[in-house]
């Protein structure tokens, strides 16, 4: 009789797993699941950009060291944390000399000053409200889909290091002017988006929208890459 029960038991096992039914309701447990999974890397990563940006515009404190000559500061009521004026840095943000004071990127020190670690901190670094509220959105709409479809671990290691790799190019091509931004990590998390759609082609029934919705994104990301002079 047990090995009869092992026997049946192990058909209907072989029948359930053959059975197309049985592998959408596995599909659609496994899916509902993934959607239970809560993000939180991603929101880490929006919230650490953003306390640098005040941190940032608190230590350029615009109305203790502004130059009188470029006119007067923006959103005066914010007092410390207010904008340069808008001759200087038409983004809303802070100085470049102050940026260069948080670690933005520059070829001269990096190369010469041996100040690698530049090339980590300006990819935390933003050169005024447009820019971060820019590149935030883009991080959630990008990066929450990907952490619960794949992980934190693996999307935190390719935001770092496609951060990492884009400040380095940074620094091979742009030797005149400063640099920050989370633009690199963007393009990161973005070909791993555009990876997931051409690896899962055939499941997709708006190929056409899918696509252009990517495009859509790295047009957006490519328009608002910054180098600050």
């Amino acid at each position: 009789m047990e090995n009869e029960d092992l026997e049946s038991r192990g058909v209907k096992d072989r029948v359930n797993h053959n059975n197309p039914t049985t592998s959408y309701y596995h599909q659609q447990q496994e899916n509902l699941e993934r959607e239970e999974w809560i993000s939180w890397l991603i929101p880490l990563f929006v919230a650490a950009n953003v306390v640098m940006f005040i941190v940032t515009m608190s230590v350029n404190n615009c109305p203790r060291n502004r130059d009188f000559g470029r006119g007067e500061c923006v959103a005066k009521f914010l007092r410390r944390l207010s904008f340069q004026p808008l001759r200087e840095n038409p983004l809303f943000g802070p100085s470049s000399s102050t940026l260069l004071k948080m670690g933005a990127l520059e070829w001269d020190k990096v190369v010469h000053q041996h100040q690698g670690w530049r090339l980590i901190t300006c990819m935390w670094l933003h050169a005024g409200v447009i820019h971060l509220l820019a590149n935030m959105l883009s991080l959630v709409f990008i990066g929450i889909r990907l952490e619960q479809q794949f992980g934190f671990v693996r999307i935190g290691v390719i935001y770092l290091l496609s951060g990492f790799g884009g400040s380095v190019l940074s620094s091979l091509f742009i030797r005149n002017n400063i640099s920050v931004g989370a633009s690199g990590a963007l393009f990161g998390l973005l070909g791993a988006m555009l990876a997931e759609l051409i690896t899962n082609w055939t499941i997709y029934t708006n190929k056409v929208g899918c696509t252009l919705f990517l495009w859509y994104l790295y047009d957006t990301m490519n328009q608002l890459t910054l180098q600050l002079y």
